[in-house]
């Protein structure tokens, strides 16, 4: 008998299975599911310490650079417009396959770059499978947890995102300092990454799809209506947070070199990795508590940053840049666990996809916007200025997230 929440024709899908049914299986089931997150979330950021090496050897300039970096948030918000769906709809499966198989392509691409626009293509190939992995990859995980683990659930997806994204810079930063041929290699090393993803992915016991919902398979991914209120609230924290780890990302390696003198691919990988490790810290030392203080941490994290980085800039200090770089990562952390979870206890499995995508969308979509405007105002202006204007401006976002969970928290706990 088909098991999960009831549906008509014309409703949404129903699932299967031993995780829909919340029995949950043992834990070391559960922990190989997030595996994909962290095997395409290595992808995402890999080439951050390259970029250097592609400015010198191309020839291009920071704001082309940030609309490189663009066009990976470009393609991951495409995804998300069908990736959500698609996976409520026909399964994880189906889903997360064909979006390893483009990151696999994403790999070559980097790996023989000469040119901006080779650069370009491979940036956006690797935001589409960034966006199916955070909508499919994280609810696949949330399936295979069942419903008993909601809060397991939210802790492991959102760690291998960060974990994902902190170990591809570090790797290929070391390795663009001691590899002959570093972006050869890099991706050499990220393909069999991806490969042992299509693996596991082959392997999960996610629960299968019964029946299809009708309606357009492409639109705006959102939530039921009842969790609007907690969808825009976790968008408030996470979109700042994610948008100050996105400028280190894009900028960090050239604000390295401009302001402290560096061009070290180990120095800029070991900043991102920092930054991700802080968020994987920040997550695990909170995710007992409430829903409206992981956020609320989250927002104040990201105001620091924005205070420590401007320090960074105006006194060319490094240690206040990798301060920066650790609230960052602290920010986007707290907001994104904190979204994660109250998206995963408030909105059913058949929507709980779609739900990780409009979170995902809400932030990446300021990500995508306000690094490419620093990127060329440092251009016209040099990067302290460029730097000071965009701290300002995500000082004052994240402040709005803080009044905006402080102004919802009686919502927020009624979901604990």
């Amino acid at each position: 008998m088909p098991t999960g929440h009831p549906t008509d024709r014309t409703g949404p899908p129903t699932w299967q299975g031993t995780a829909a049914r919340g029995a949950g299986p043992s834990r070391r089931r559960v922990w190989p599911a997030a595996w994909p997150v962290a095997a395409v979330f290595t992808l995402s950021n890999a080439a951050t310490p390259l970029y250097v090496l592609w400015q010198r050897d191309i020839g291009f300039s920071k704001g082309t650079l940030t609309v490189v970096f663009a066009f990976y948030i470009v393609g991951l918000l495409g995804s998300l417009l069908v990736s959500g769906v698609l996976s409520d709809r026909l399964g994880r499966k189906p889903v997360l396959l064909p979006a390893l198989a483009l990151g696999l392509a994403a790999c070559a691409l980097f790996a023989t770059a000469d040119s901006v626009a080779a650069l370009i293509v491979a940036r956006l190939l690797t935001g589409i499978a960034v966006g199916a992995a955070v909508s499919a990859g994280m609810a696949a995980v949330a399936d295979v947890a069942g419903a008993d683990r909601r809060r397991l659930a939210a802790l492991l997806a959102s760690c291998a995102m960060v974990l994902g994204a902190g170990l591809g810079p570090l790797l290929a930063g070391v390795l663009a300092d001691v590899a002959p041929a570093p972006a050869r290699t890099v991706f050499a090393v990220e393909t069999v990454i991806l490969v042992s993803a299509v693996v596991t992915v082959l392997r999960l016991p996610v629960p299968r799809r019964v029946t299809g919902a009708r309606g357009p398979w492409a639109r705006l991914p959102r939530v039921p209506r009842e969790a609007r209120t907690l969808l825009l609230t976790g968008v408030a924290v996470f979109g700042p947070g994610i948008t100050a780890t996105s400028f280190v990302l894009s900028l960090g390696p050239s604000l390295l070199a401009d302001v402290l003198g560096t061009r070290s691919g180990t120095v800029a990988g070991v900043t991102a990795f920092v930054m991700f490790l802080a968020a994987t810290g920040a997550q695990a030392a909170v995710h007992r508590l409430r829903r409206a203080t992981v956020l609320a941490a989250g927002a104040v994290a990201t105001v620091a940053g924005m205070g420590a980085l401007t320090v960074a800039v105006h006194a060319s200090s490094a240690p206040a840049l990798y301060a920066a770089a650790v609230l960052a990562g602290a920010g986007q952390g707290l907001g994104q666990l904190g979204g994660l979870s109250l998206l995963g206890h408030a909105v059913p499995p058949e929507r709980l996809a779609e739900a990780n995508a409009a979170l995902n969308a809400g932030g990446y979509l300021l990500a995508g916007t306000l690094p490419v405007a620093a990127g060329y105002l440092s251009d016209a202006a040099g990067p302290t200025t460029g730097t000071t204007v965009f701290a300002a401006v995500l000082t004052g976002l994240a402040l709005t997230g803080g009044v905006t969970v402080a102004a919802t928290r009686r919502q927020l706990a009624r979901h604990g």
